[in-house]
């Protein structure tokens, strides 16, 4: 999911993203430690999605002084 895409989201879309996201990455952790994960890429690509979400949700939440 890239940068434009999560800014179209509302606030409430990107909070259930990331809840999804993390559970995902949780899931995917725990394979990784019974040694059954077939893609280990994933792991940073989730990481980098869940950071990507949570700083385009900051931004939405602050108000931009101009």
């Amino acid at each position: 999911m890239n940068s434009k895409e999560i800014r179209d989201l509302s606030p409430a879309e990107i909070t259930t993203k990331i809840r999804e996201t993390r559970e995902a990455l949780l899931q995917l952790r725990l394979r990784k430690n019974t040694g059954q994960v077939e893609k280990p890429h994933l792991l940073r690509t989730y990481r980098k999605d869940i950071a990507r979400l949570e700083t385009i949700l900051k931004q939405k939440a602050t108000p931009t002084t101009a």
